[in-house]
């Protein structure tokens, strides 16, 4: 049975915002190996739509972006969304019965399965359905944007805390 993990980068305020800061290089390194690392993925629309930058093959990228794009290519995706009607290579829309889908991707995948996207992460919080919280706190205060959390959840336990290079701090969390 697979494991359904809702981790960001986030401000010091509790903001995600992917044009105010991006993870430096051990951070970035990190997220290649997580992605390599995955069962699969479930983005919302909004973050979908912003990682489908890395469906395009830019001859200017680094080595290590390039490949974060082949990782990101080859991980198998699910995107939740009522208003989009095609999506990229490897991805299958889920544009009805969140819960329903979920739950089957949950039993018939084993591993991994990242959550993208802070009100898909809500909305599959209030279900009871993400199973953990991680973190990545960067040392930056944004004053207001998309929030991490986007509404109360049952209470959190703390499971892990640590640094994971270019100041930044992971906190994981569960439910309680």
């Amino acid at each position: 049975m697979a494991r359904l993990v809702f981790g960001m980068n986030v401000s010091l305020d509790g903001y995600v915002d992917f044009d105010k800061f991006a993870p430096g290089p051990q951070l970035f390194g990190h997220w290649i190996e997580n992605t390599r690392g995955l069962a699969a993925s479930l983005y919302g629309r909004t973050l979908y739509e912003i990682m489908r930058y890395w469906e395009q093959d830019d001859p200017n990228w680094t080595p290590a972006e390039r490949d974060f794009a082949d990782a990101w290519l080859a991980m198998p995706k699910w995107v939740a969304s009522r208003t989009l009607s095609s999506i990229g290579p490897n991805a299958t829309l889920i544009s009805d019965d969140l819960e329903g889908a979920v739950r089957r991707l949950k039993n018939e995948l084993a591993g991994e399965i990242d959550v993208g996207g802070p009100r898909l992460a809500h909305s599959l919080g209030e279900l009871g359905l993400i199973d953990e919280y991680r973190l990545y706190f960067h040392p930056v205060v944004l004053g207001g944007g998309d929030p991490f959390f986007r509404g109360a959840l049952p209470p959190l336990r703390l499971v892990s805390n640590d640094s994971v290079g270019d100041n930044v701090i992971r906190l994981t969390y569960v439910p309680a």
